[in-house]
């Protein structure tokens, strides 16, 4: 028997190297090589069972327009919420990857969701393997999910979890995690790179040959990022990031990557004592409830995916030393000391000799620079120490010569604002609407082109 071989496999890109590197010499990126051995004694032809030879069939060259394109049929799972971020329901041979700090109820939610499925008549499967089936059933119990007929499998082998899958034939199998997973092919140790990336591909072949829907628990790191290489994420077609302080009642599903839907689509949900429950109504999470308006706020409209929330922006502007701090939570630090050169330059608000502080309400992470014109008005309103009108709403990006630039999507971001009852709203000229749409009722909108013209009118409105 030929010895085996040790080589290094870096944890983002998945290249190899036959000797440990500072620097990968695929990605260039530093400290990421991780020892593994390649197994010199298997041969390479049966690396993959005679199962997913169908996949390597030959096919005729033929053009896109002479290709049947249909859509992807969807299975809902029960929860509006997860269905939203999933694109409409799981989609069958679809390998969706999700990741989550511990404890944030990626179990949880993936139980909830198979009871569902089973209860709607479909074949479900739980492939556990960091818990006892016991320990599942306790959990089932909790969640009030009484008489459930989830299939529960406690094993971490990859060649049992796949001849199981091959005999039930599931809509849907859960597969927690695909850490604890690991091949006879490989002498490694589970969760190291080798393991992980062989184990997924195995699944994902699985899945594509037999259609059946596989949900892989993937554990994050110290930063966030999914544990294991970075082509893990390349070789699923969904990922699924879930976000929340674990010491506040509400959860956040991103997806990241979708090939089924829209990405940065989100879902909200609230942890119970019954498990998640969906938000019908998540803007209500990220506004305060203020008895009266209080300056250096500002609610925005802003855009998940397809769907828009109301967040309210909090500032604080206080007297500094000879250093001055500009920190911000859930927006662009960066961004922040752009807007505030820009609010001088143009606006005469000077912060030079001030502390400023940014806060989204509620954790949500703000990318999109359309929060620029109600980041800038809540510093100016806690200067000034005046709170901007009652029911006051604005968005825009701002340039770095005071012009206020569109938003995209600027009608829908005012049909939520005035469906939730706003009154007055700042926004770029471009964003205004037609005085013929009668859409808006009650909602008085200003469209101003630049900054020291919105300062301007919230003055007057003030």
């Amino acid at each position: 028997m030929a010895k085996d071989k040790t080589i290094y496999t870096c944890n983002d890109c998945g290249g190899t190297s036959p000797k440990w590197l500072g620097k990968c010499p695929h990605c260039n990126a530093w400290n990421t090589l991780v020892e593994s051995v390649a197994e010199n004694n298997a041969p390479v032809k049966n690396r993959y069972s005679s199962q997913f030879q169908s996949l390597a069939k030959a096919s005729e060259v033929t053009t896109l327009a002479d290709i049947d394109a249909t859509d992807m049929a969807r299975t809902p799972t029960g929860h509006e919420e997860l269905d939203r971020v999933l694109g409409g329901g799981i989609v069958e041979g679809g390998v969706v990857l999700i990741g989550g700090d511990p404890g944030i109820g990626k179990s949880t939610l993936l139980l909830q969701a198979l009871d569902s499925l089973q209860r709607a008549g479909q074949r479900t499967l739980y492939v556990t393997g960091e818990e006892s089936g016991a320990q599942i059933a306790l959990r089932s119990r909790r969640l009030g999910l009484d008489g459930s007929q989830v299939q529960v499998l406690a094993e971490i082998q990859l060649e049992k979890i796949l001849a199981t899958l091959d005999h039930i034939r599931p809509t849907i199998a859960v597969i927690d995690s695909i850490q604890t997973v690991y091949s006879d092919q490989l002498t490694s140790a589970p969760g190291s790179v080798a393991q992980v990336r062989e184990c997924a591909a195995h699944l994902t072949r699985a899945a594509k040959a037999s259609g059946v829907c596989i949900v892989l628990v993937g554990h994050v790191t110290k930063e966030g990022a999914l544990a294991g290489p970075r082509v893990l994420e390349h070789m699923v077609d969904t990922v699924l990031y879930f976000e929340g302080d674990t010491h506040s009642s509400f959860r956040l599903v991103r997806a990241i990557k979708n090939r089924f839907g829209a990405v940065n689509e989100i879902g909200v949900f609230a942890m119970t004592e019954k498990g998640l429950k969906g938000v019908s109504n998540p803007s209500a999470i990220f506004l305060s409830q203020h008895s009266e308006p209080v300056p250096g706020s500002c609610v925005m409209v802003t855009l998940e995916g397809t769907r828009p929330l109301l967040v309210e922006i909090q500032a604080l502007v206080d007297s500094g030393g000879p250093s001055p701090r500009r920190l911000s939570v859930g927006l662009d630090r960066d961004r922040l000391a752009m807007l505030l050169a820009v609010l001088h330059r143009h606006a005469g608000v000077a912060c030079m000799d001030q502390d400023v502080f940014v806060n989204a309400v509620g954790g949500v992470r703000i990318s999109e620079p359309a929060a620029d014109l109600a980041v800038m008005l809540a510093i100016a309103s806690s200067l000034r120490g005046k709170a901007l009108p009652k029911g006051f709403i604005a968005f825009g990006e701002v340039g770095l010569a005071g012009e206020v630039r569109p938003a995209p999507r600027g009608q829908e971001r005012l049909k939520e604002a005035a469906k939730l009852g706003f009154s007055v709203a700042i926004v770029p000229k471009a964003n205004a609407p037609k005085k013929s749409d009668k859409s808006f009722d009650g909602l008085t909108i200003h469209a101003v082109e630049r900054i020291e013209e919105a300062l301007t009118l919230v003055r007057s409105l003030g």
